[in-house]
């Protein structure tokens, strides 16, 4: 089942349940997901990366609008972001803990021979499509460049 017809599926079962914060978040994801299918003007097919990318996007700016509202001591509509990016962070693959992301990040430094921060482009290129979904790219970058730079 396509994440659009989960989504769907998902909104029909929040609308009975009369849960709005549910909702709200399921109708942003149906909107982000019909933006990008729509954004040239061509039928495009969504494939898995571009949902995991969209849900992504999705999730950093709640966090980000939540960190907003506590520096202006709106608790209140910090909390709803909050809960909706975790929401949305459900239909994210399972997130990887730093330990894991760093063993890959070797692996692949190793593999490519990479020994400075000069080869931070090339490692991180690679990191980040094998890792696409399971941690976010500022966790990547961070790890690569405390590794190379030793």
């Amino acid at each position: 089942m396509s994440l659009k017809d989960k989504i769907n599926l998902d909104i029909k079962s929040a609308m009975k349940e009369k849960d709005s914060i549910k909702l709200e978040s399921l109708r942003a994801i149906k909107s982000a997901i019909i933006l990008f299918e729509t954004k040239d003007s061509s039928s495009y097919e969504l494939e898995k990366s571009d949902e995991i990318k969209i849900l992504q996007k999705l999730v950093k700016q709640r966090k980000e609008s939540a960190q907003i509202f506590e520096s202006q001591k709106r608790n209140d509509l910090a909390e709803t972001e909050i809960i909706q990016s975790e929401f949305i962070s459900k239909y994210l693959p399972k997130q990887m803990n730093i330990k894991e992301i760093e063993d890959i990040v070797l692996k692949i430094i190793e593999q490519t021979n990479s020994n400075g921060i000069k080869d931070m482009g090339k490692v991180m290129g690679m990191a980040s499509k094998e890792l696409l979904g399971k941690a976010d790219g500022k966790t990547i970058s961070e790890i690569i460049r405390k590794n190379l730079s030793n």
